[in-house]
């Protein structure tokens, strides 16, 4: 059974930092594109950032390049998300994601920023940040 748990959510001030980490179980990690993704209140779910399955393509949405680094580790089957200079606009859910469906080689940003491109799905650990 796959499994995605994401931890190191929790209530930071405006500037702050906060360190995601998602570890996966049930799949061939390496074999994965995995996303970060983000849903607050009320709001459709959006793309924050994804890595390819060597580590060596990312992409971000542009409202958190310069301050969010997506990373990932191949032999622990983790994704992390470091956040920094985080604003009140950063709070939300955020959700880490697997995807199969990304063709192998790909450049393509929409392919990668695409919720419908991905399998599996975490539940999520919650962001706030406080003005």
């Amino acid at each position: 059974q796959v499994q995605l748990a994401e931890s190191g959510g929790g209530l930071v001030q405006a500037g702050g930092s906060l360190r995601l980490s998602c570890v996966t179980s049930g799949l061939s990690f390496s074999m994965y594109v995995m996303g970060w993704f983000r849903q607050a209140p009320g709001k459709e779910r959006l793309f924050v950032a994804s890595i390819s399955r060597g580590g060596t393509i990312t992409y971000y949405d542009d409202s958190v390049k310069g301050r969010f680094t997506i990373s990932r580790d191949n032999a622990k089957n983790t994704v992390n998300l470091q956040m920094n200079s985080l604003k009140p606009a950063d709070t939300a859910v955020y959700h880490c994601a697997a995807s199969t469906r990304v063709p192998l080689g790909s450049r393509s940003s929409q392919d990668y920023s695409t919720p419908s491109q991905y399998d599996h799905w975490g539940q999520g650990t919650q962001v706030t940040v406080s003005s």
